[in-house]
Order: C-alpha cells, then structure tokens, then sequence
C-alpha cells in the first residue's frame, strides 16, 4: 500500500472514530428515490426559495460590516456601500433582487402546493409552515427596506406601525413595540435591524428545520404528479442534486444580470418633518396597501388578518368541504378567485401609483 493510500485510511480511520456515523446510512438516505414528476423544476419550487436565502445570508452578512443602524449614519452608510465599497454596489444589488426572487419562488412553490392538493392530510402541518415561512418571507422584505432608511422607506414604516395600532386589542402595544416609545424614533431603526439580522433569521432557520423534517417524514407528495402516484423514480443523488444545482448557476445569472441592469438605487435621505406626496410600499405589498384604501383602517386590517388566517388552516377547512363532499374542488374555484382578487388588487394600486 502506498503511502498516500495508508494516510488515506489512517485519516478515515480517525474520522470514523471521533464521528462515529454509519456512512451507509448517509449514503442510502442520499440516494433515496423520488418521484419522477420532480425533474420538471416546477414541480419541486421548495429548492428554489432555500438558495435565494442562502444568498441573502451571505450578502447580508457582507452588508453587515458596512451598515451603521443608527438614525443620522444609516442612510450615509448605505450610499458608501453603493457608491465607495468595492463592489459594494453589486452585493447590495444581489441582496435586493434575490429578496424579490424570494419572494415570488415562495408564492409559486405554494400556489402549486395549494392547486395540486399536496396540503391534504397528512400534510397539513407543513402547509402551515409553509404560510409561516411566507410571512417570514415578507417580514424579511419590510425590515431590509426599512433599513435603507430613505424618505420612502421610512414613511412605509411609519405607516406599516400605525396600521399595527389599528389592530383590535393587541395593536397599541404591538406599534409601541415596534417602534420602541409612543412616535417613531431611534428606537424603530434599530429594532427593525434586530428582526432583519436576528428574529427573522432565526425564525426562519427554525422554521424551515420543521419543514424539511415533515417533508423528509411524509416524503413528496404524489397529489397533482402528471403520472400518479405510481410515477418512474430516481435517486436524489446525483440526479436532483444536479438540476438543483444547474437551477442555483441559472439564477445566479439572472440575479448578476438584474444587479449590472437594474442596480440598486437610493432614494432621499429620510425626513420625520416632510411627509412625501405619496407613500409607497415595496410591490409585495401593493394588495395591502390597496385593500386599505377600500374601507376604514380598522374594518381593513381585521379582514386582512382574517384572511391570512384563513389560508393558515385552509387545510382544516378543506378537510371538512371534502368530508361532507368527497369529490368537491371547490377549493380549486376559491383559490382561483384569490389570486386574481390579488393579482387586481396589486395591478390597480401599481396603475394608481403610476399616476
């Protein structure tokens, strides 16, 4: 035996001892088959949202060392990283649109989840993390925006708090504690920074822990597979670990193209004093921000809430259509009528904004 292959086994040998895991295991667990459908990537989407958030923690945490979360330095310290970092500009380009990626990959890879039924029992506990992982998704979008700490972005968040105060019961201390006193202030930039580098985060990993733990438990749906349940199989490895990996270098592409053309910008610098003529928020939350301009703020913030919850346990609610009617799809008609009540809402508050 040569010497390199002796120093080989002797490595092995020490490795095995230390962490003592059974390498069959791994490797059975590694090539466990899958159903075929999922080599069509719109069907398997979950992939897809999981490296965007790597990419977002990897550019937020550059971000990071550069970024002063402090009311008279937060906006100065996101124009050096724009225009005086190196490459400061592209990271925080990539940090933006990987959001937005994000964004739009967890509501595609829950509208398949939703139209091909794979919510149903026993996966009901998932769908509901899944609606977690959104809201955490969207929470993750509010924060970084805020952060940027522009006029634009600073009124959106004076805004997002006082429509938390209109919440029944629990809003006046929800708002305060957002904004950490009874107005906005110094307090809300650095609370905001905390959920964006640490809560949200957190939540997040967690989360998505409890996710892929269900879905490795429950194994992938075989609901809404175009050759049914009994459907050709193949390994995860190599075979969806490649197209996996072939879909992350596509979109790193599309993120560097979107970053050169479409870079990051910087609005004016936030004012308390001058309110601007119009308040926008980021489009993710143009719905929102139409559905409160049809009614009182309150009666809209209760059925924004009630509808959120709504989709939460849909898969109870479903489970209770289908139990009564077997063969109904009556979720297929109102899950229909939501995303194109959704989809006009966004659509009308962009044209009004346009104006």
């Amino acid at each position: 035996m040569s010497r390199v292959a002796s120093a080989l086994v002797r490595a092995n040998d020490w490795l095995r001892e230390r962490f003592p895991v059974d390498q069959q295991v791994l490797i059975s667990m590694g090539s466990e088959p899958v159903p075929g459908h999922l080599k069509r990537w719109w069907w398997c989407l979950g992939g897809t949202p999981a490296y965007l958030f790597i990419i977002q923690a990897v550019t937020g945490v550059l971000l990071t060392f550069y970024y002063v979360p402090t009311p008279d330095q937060a906006y100065e310290s996101v124009a050096a990283i724009t225009n005086q970092v190196r490459f400061g500009w592209y990271i925080r380009s990539l940090h933006k649109w990987s959001a937005n990626l994000m964004i739009v990959a967890v509501l595609l890879h829950m509208m398949r989840v939703f139209f091909t039924g794979a919510y149903r029992r026993p996966r009901e506990g998932n769908w509901m993390l899944g609606v977690l992982l959104l809201l955490l998704t969207l929470g993750f979008g509010f924060t970084g925006y805020s952060l940027v700490y522009e006029q634009l972005s600073f009124w959106g968040a004076t805004v997002a708090a006082n429509i938390l105060q209109s919440i029944p019961l629990i809003g006046p201390d929800l708002a305060g504690f957002l904004r950490g006193g009874s107005h906005v202030g110094s307090n809300m930039l650095t609370r905001l920074f905390v959920f964006h580098i640490g809560a949200l985060p957190t939540l997040m990993v967690v989360v998505l822990l409890g996710h892929l733990l269900l879905m490795r438990t429950h194994g992938v749906s075989p609901l809404g597979s175009p050759a049914g349940p009994d459907a050709k199989r193949f390994p995860f490895i190599p075979d969806h670990l490649f197209t996996e990996i072939a879909v992350a270098l596509f979109l790193m592409f599309i993120l560097t193209f979107l970053a050169i053309v479409f870079p990051a910008g910087l609005g004016p610098k936030a004012n308390p004093l001058v309110t601007p003529e119009h308040i926008k928020p980021e489009w993710y939350f143009f719905w929102a921000f139409r559905w409160l301009k049809l009614m009182p703020e309150q009666a809209a913030v209760a059925t924004q809430g009630l509808f959120i919850a709504l989709i939460f346990f849909w898969p109870l609610i479903d489970a209770r259509i289908r139990k009564r009617r077997p063969d109904s799809e009556l979720s297929i008609w109102i899950g229909a009528g939501a995303v194109i009540s959704l989809l006009t809402l966004t659509v009308w508050e962009s044209l009004h904004l346009l104006h």
